[in-house]
């Protein structure tokens, strides 16, 4: 696919992936309204429930946990997503392992989306600055080993299949907030929708007041790479690709050009 160009290829079903509440709102929230509001069906799941996300050593962490979830599911309610799944894996020290992989396969198997969207493994210093957080980190390689091999193999985690839980082949995998993007997604319709749903994150948000217009410069500076009012990037790693699945890179690519060509 030619770098840089809009994508309009939708799935049917989609799952997002995400370390903590409020990533997926930060991520791809515009992307995924798109999509819902073109007909798809969204799942998301987080990680852990975000039970170290706070400033204060006192706080319970049990509390916090409990609210960072109500404020989840809060936003995915705006988003529009079917349901959320919080695994409740410990906030600050997820690991990349079969426990987590297992859980990821089981949410795959169960909801057997054609896409899944997750935080970009690779990146761990953004172009702009920072360091972006370890359990991004392993929450992105967690989903990419769920998807594959893991979930397709009906071999893996046979308890699983026993349960009727049978393999599943998800085709794309789309990682979000990459340093390397391949195609943006116009999300000018749903901008408004995304920040709503960060808004729902009040204990997550130190400045609201500026929060609007920092989300609305991102996705200015992002759809300015296309020609358009706001957009997200993402990396999009295509698994299996035939006509019963959606275009092919080129047709995509194609069909990109001629919603960006100058009228």
């Amino acid at each position: 696919m030619v770098n840089g160009l809009a994508h309009s290829w939708r799935p049917d079903r989609f799952m997002v992936i995400a370390g903590h509440p409020d990533d997926a709102d930060f991520g791809p929230a515009g992307t995924a309204a798109r999509w819902i509001d073109d007909g798809s069906t969204g799942w998301l799941v987080c990680c852990t429930s975000g039970d170290a996300g706070g400033e204060d050593p006192d706080t319970d962490p049990l509390e916090l946990a409990a609210i960072r979830e109500r404020e989840q599911r809060a936003a995915a309610a705006i988003i529009g997503y079917a349901g959320v799944s919080f695994l409740h894996m410990p906030d600050g020290a997820l690991v990349n392992d079969l426990a987590l992989r297992e859980h990821l396969v089981r949410e795959i198997r169960t909801f057997r989306p054609d896409a899944v969207l997750a935080t970009d493994p690779t990146v761990i210093f953004y172009r702009d600055g920072g360091i972006n957080h370890v359990d991004h980190r392993e929450a992105g390689i967690a989903a990419v080993d769920a998807v594959y091999p893991a979930a397709r193999n009906p071999m893996a985690f046979p308890a699983l299949a026993r349960a009727g839980l049978t393999a599943h082949k998800v085709h794309r995998l789309h990682l979000f907030w990459p340093t390397e993007p391949t195609f943006h997604v116009d999300n000018s319709a749903t901008l408004d929708r995304k920040i709503a749903a960060l808004e729902a994150h009040a204990s997550q948000i130190k400045e609201p007041e500026k929060l609007a217009e920092r989300i609305r410069a991102w996705a200015a500076e992002e759809g300015e790479r296309i020609g358009v009012p706001a957009a997200e990037a993402l990396r999009l790693i295509v698994i299996d690709d035939d006509e019963d699945e959606g275009p092919s890179l080129e047709s995509a690519a194609q069909g990109a050009a001629e919603e960006t060509a100058p009228a």
